[in-house]
């Protein structure tokens, strides 16, 4: 038998359809993989052991009686611990909700669940989410899969270490500024930041300014397609998500054709930003693969503006509001670095918040320009490979040794801009560093064409052999 941890989702439900692979056997062998490795890696907040195996039961007695079969019957994930579960522990990685357990699921768990996954446990998160590196007073920090000397990246460091080191092979993250890519991109997984409304996002505080998203982590292109089509479709909690039909994700995630007559827009840039040799190399390499797959490219050659600023203000005084009372009352039991970001919103005023929603257009309306005339945007993922594990969130990243600046600006340049426009962006893997760290490449595609960003990442996924590396655990 094949060790049940190395296949894909959709290999193994093609095996629970045909019961060559039983789903209890299956749980059991991610909840083995899952206490293995846990001392290790660090990615779990919670297992649900005794929950995962009762659902088996159930998912194998239904096969076994012919009973119809969701599209994910039988195939566990995991869920980031921002995502309400019901009857299974949700803390936000806070020591405030250390002992929370929600009585219903976030839409998009219900969802999964209702397509016959099973959950089995609740992954790593910085306290609600708050930084690209996955650490919490609540749990310590979490390690990369590939280098026990790296960071995991974040906020969904737990769901991206989970799934690269084949402890279950999907799960669900979050992004609220690239929340689900960094990570991805760190660990040599497929992201994807859904357009806003494909995924109802049912716990936002302000569903009509949203720029956050819940969302798919997996290991092929293929996965993401079968996450988000179970996962997507309107529902009355998310204004974005009403009257949004959804699309043929599953065929579009299908390597058929070419990229004949694609234009794409591509820059290992996007403004100043420096780039580490191995990732320029690397990206220059899949653009090469682009090209042979039939694809026009093109450079971005105007001045960009600097749209950091804009991502921070709108994000720094949500968490001011959000979290500002529950500083005062217990900031010495909450992260440091959480409360410094919130206190940074102290001076901005309304005015300052509705002139960033200003820009925000402005940015939207100037990708709107870029895709009406062409059909992807590809970047780098993000500027460097994985940190060093005890990187801090306010310290100056280096890269290629030299200091370039402080984290945000300088690692995830590429990936915020379209939290706040809701374009559609995807990072697989593109290959490594001269330390054997994966490295991420982005496509944008066009507003709510999510099915097209798919295409184009399963024909480059297809014509490249990432997948058959795995890390070294």
């Amino acid at each position: 038998m094949t060790d049940l941890t190395l296949l894909s989702a959709s290999d193994l439900r093609d095996q629970i359809a045909a019961k060559k692979v039983s789903p209890v056997e299956l749980t059991r062998a991610v909840l083995a993989r899952a206490e293995r490795l846990q001392p290790v890696l660090n990615c779990f907040i919670t297992i649900a052991g005794e929950q995962a195996l009762a659902a088996a039961q159930v998912a194998e007695q239904a096969l076994m009686n012919g009973k119809p079969l969701g599209l994910l019957h039988g195939i566990p994930f995991a869920a980031k611990d921002l995502v309400n579960t019901a009857g299974v522990r949700t803390t936000f990685g806070s020591l405030l909700h250390e002992d929370n357990v929600p009585k219903e699921d976030a839409v998009a768990a219900a969802r999964m669940k209702s397509a016959g996954a099973i959950l089995f446990g609740k992954t790593t998160t910085p306290e609600f989410g708050h930084k690209a590196l996955t650490d919490a007073p609540l749990f310590g920090r979490t390690r990369n899969a590939w280098s026990a000397a790296h960071t995991s990246g974040g906020s969904s460091g737990g769901a991206a270490v989970a799934v690269a080191a084949g402890i279950g092979p999907i799960g669900i993250a979050t992004d609220g500024g690239g929340s689900t890519r960094i990570p991805a991109a760190a660990n040599g997984m497929v992201g994807l930041k859904q357009s806003n409304g494909v995924i109802p996002h049912s716990q936002v505080a302000d569903a009509f300014g949203n720029y956050t998203y819940v969302t798919p982590m997996t290991r092929t292109v293929m996965d993401t397609a079968l996450m988000l089509q179970a996962m997507t479709g309107p529902h009355p909690s998310d204004p974005w998500s009403i009257g949004l039909a959804p699309q043929d994700y599953i065929a579009a995630a299908r390597p058929e054709g070419t990229l004949m007559g694609k234009r794409i827009l591509f820059s290992a840039t996007f403004g100043e930003t420096t780039v580490a040799k191995d990732v320029r190399a690397a990206f220059e390499r899949s653009l090469g693969r682009l090209r042979e797959l039939g694809a026009e490219l093109v450079e971005l050659d105007e001045e960009l503006p600097d749209m950091e600023p804009v991502w921070k203000t709108i994000n720094h005084t949500t968490w001011k509001a959000r979290f500002d009372e529950l500083i005062r009352r217990d900031g010495n039991r909450m992260s440091s670095s959480l409360v410094r970001q919130v206190a940074m919103a102290a001076e901005w005023s309304g005015a300052d918040y509705q002139r960033a929603q200003f820009q925000r257009t402005e940015i939207f309306r100037r990708v709107q320009r870029w895709f009406e005339t062409y059909d992807y945007l590809v970047t780098p993922t993000l500027s460097r490979t994985a940190l060093p594990i005890d990187q801090d969130l306010f310290e100056p990243i280096t890269i290629d040794g030299v200091e370039v600046g402080e984290l945000r600006r300088n690692w995830f340049p590429y990936t915020m801009p379209f939290n706040i426009t809701g374009h559609p962006a995807l990072t697989l893997c593109c290959g490594y560093d001269s330390e054997g760290l994966p490295i991420g490449l982005q496509i944008v595609g066009r507003f709510r064409d999510d099915a097209s960003v798919l295409r184009a990442a399963a024909l480059y996924e297809s014509s490249e052999d990432w997948l058959s590396r795995r890390p070294g655990l």
